[in-house]
């Protein structure tokens, strides 16, 4: 016990002296915390020597190509694509389903590859950026993205283009968006405000929105 707790009355509040310092301090190590993958931060309850789980046996149909697989079931649809059939065309940008950039379609319909596992799609079909093109013929998207500079880097276009290809689709078929205005119409007007909500899961860090945009209305007729 050092001199200022034994001068101090018994009573009387124990009083903590908070400094810029002391604040920094617990600020980072909150941060550092929050930004460790949940797997590091559950480390210690992890038994190292669990087995693997057994392979399993996956047959896709890939971009018209039918293709059987022996996966650990833990394989997303990406990893598989890109590790073991080497169709690199899908990025792995996030891996958390929140850019886009490993957007492809399944059964027509648009999903991120890096949320779901391969698994899950036994039998079905699988399109992805390198299956839109039709002999030496390009897909009207990717024309449209070449005519209007709808990229710059590149990394994320593979993931707009399968995006806007779904996203045209869910359209037709009169899937609403958050911005549309009349629901009693059986398709909404692909206005650029309804372009750039449908497609707001898809990022661009270059911001080459605008001349994504313009393709996407190019490619739908607009």
């Amino acid at each position: 016990m050092d001199d200022h707790e034994s001068n101090r009355e018994p009573d009387a509040p124990i009083r903590f002296e908070v400094t810029r310092r002391t604040v920094i301090e617990a600020g980072t190590t909150a941060m550092l915390l929050t930004a460790l993958p949940r797997a590091a931060i559950a480390a210690g309850s992890v038994n190292n020597n669990e087995p693997a789980p057994p392979p399993v046996s996956v047959a896709l149909q890939i971009n018209g190509r039918p293709h059987s697989l022996t996966l650990d079931p833990r394989t997303t649809l990406l990893d598989a694509l890109r590790e073991h059939l080497a169709l690199t065309g899908s990025k792995k940008g996030c891996d958390h389903g929140q850019c886009g950039a490993c957007t492809v379609l399944i059964e027509g319909r648009r999903i991120n590859s890096c949320l779901t596992l391969a698994m899950m799609h036994d039998g079905q079909s699988v399109t992805t950026i390198e299956g839109l093109v039709q002999g030496k013929n390009l897909h009207p998207l990717q024309t449209a993205f070449v005519e209007h500079d709808g990229f710059q880097c590149g990394y994320c276009t593979s993931g707009q283009i399968c995006s806007a290809i779904g996203m045209l689709a869910e359209s037709r078929s009169g899937m609403p968006s958050y911005v549309t205005e009349d629901l009693t119409k059986s398709a909404a007007e692909l206005t650029d405000a309804e372009i750039r909500e449908r497609m707001s899961g898809n990022i661009c860090r270059c911001a080459a929105y605008p001349n994504i945009v313009a393709a996407i209305k190019q490619a739908s007729g607009l």
